[in-house]
């Protein structure tokens, strides 16, 4: 880092904030995190493709609330490099929070080329627009996997190595190199998060904690990978979001910041404490699920352990969690027992409908 760029803390408060991807799982809780709160007095434009993952119903209230007044939805690739600088320039962009990715390990081991394209070509693509406009803060959002998999003990910190070892992973991390590169070649703004496994609302029933539950609920097999060991940090959403939002008030720029629950868990024993909960809240006995609980060929490449240090954060911004695992499991448990609904219209297919129906694409 050249030594002119220490130290330089954010100099552009958040008002007119470009959020990609947010009608996704983080994304969306994101955008509803910072309408929550009463300082933010700004506007946000959702840029957003609605691939599969990409739900509009997930800000329906949203939409209804401040559509056309402070949330702004521009249904768009961001590899279309003439409509993110028609949006840059429309609405006088002063941050970009990216949080658009294909994300799923499993979809990318079988098509990486997506992956490809929209993690590492759509990044690029909204950084030469934030090159060329200037004075634009850039926050990429990023992941704990991109460092690669640790042993029993350790963990990550921000200065941990990078080693990929899927395609998904492996376009984060280059989609990472990007982001910094463009500060340290070009001077932009930026600011880089990478966190832990979130979960919580909204989440699309293919990870690991809406299936178990989206399974459990019909009654349907608990896939587990190999002997369910694998470890994994487990962060919740409103916690990831509100890291962020210190991150755009109070971080210093070029800085990369690691975002994590502290909160590890073998796979096999959340499955367990999720067959447990549902099964209490259903008055069954303690057992009655885990006989759905099934152990599959393990997937290539399957990283062992994630465990994210987050003490930079903690110490220099102030940041600590405000969910412990137990609390943030039974409200998200409870949010998937009250929408069903929501559940099933992703299964169906339906949700797609719904957007058709009710935003006319």
């Amino acid at each position: 880092m050249d030594c002119g760029k220490l130290n330089l803390k954010v100099s552009i408060k958040p008002k007119n904030i470009l959020v990609t991807g947010g009608a996704g799982f983080i994304g969306s809780n994101f955008i509803r995190y910072v309408f929550s709160l009463d300082d933010f007095k700004g506007k946000i434009i959702n840029l957003d493709k609605l691939t599969y993952a990409g739900n509009y119903e997930n800000l329906a209230d949203i939409s209804e609330k401040f559509s056309q007044t402070r949330y702004f939805f521009e249904h768009d690739d961001i590899c279309n490099a003439q409509k993110v600088k028609s949006i840059i320039e429309k609405h006088e962009i002063d941050i970009i929070v990216h949080f658009a990715a294909e994300s799923h390990v499993d979809r990318s081991i079988h098509g990486p080329a997506e992956f490809i394209n929209t993690n590492i070509i759509g990044t690029f693509t909204l950084l030469e627009e934030v090159r060329e406009k200037g004075n634009i803060h850039f926050h990429h959002i990023s992941t704990d996997e991109v460092y690669g998999s640790l042993g029993d003990t350790g963990f990550f910190y921000e200065t941990t190595p990078y080693s990929p070892r899927s395609p998904y992973s492996a376009s984060k991390a280059s989609s990472d190199h990007l982001v910094s590169a463009y500060y340290h070649t070009y001077n932009v703004p930026i600011t880089i998060s990478n966190c832990s496994n979130n979960y919580g609302p909204y989440q699309f029933p293919e990870k690991l904690i809406p299936l178990m539950i989206s399974n459990i609920l019909s009654g349907e097999k608990l896939p587990v990978y190999g002997d369910g060991k694998n470890i994994r940090d487990w962060l919740y959403v409103d916690d990831h979001n509100s890291a962020v939002w210190l991150i755009l008030n109070k971080g210093i720029i070029g800085e990369t910041y690691n975002i994590g629950g502290e909160n590890e868990w073998e796979n096999i024993k959340l499955v367990n404490t999720l067959c447990e909960k549902l099964a209490l809240k259903a008055n069954l006995p303690l057992n009655h699920y885990k006989n759905l609980i099934t152990f599959i060929k393990d997937r290539p490449g399957h990283d062992r352990r994630y465990a994210i240090n987050c003490d930079k954060i903690k110490l220099e911004l102030g940041w600590k969690q405000a969910y412990d695992f137990d609390l943030g499991l039974d409200k998200t448990i409870d949010w998937y027992l009250n929408n069903e609904n929501w559940i099933n219209n992703i299964k169906s297919g339906e949700y797609k409908n719904w957007m058709i129906k009710n935003y006319k694409l």
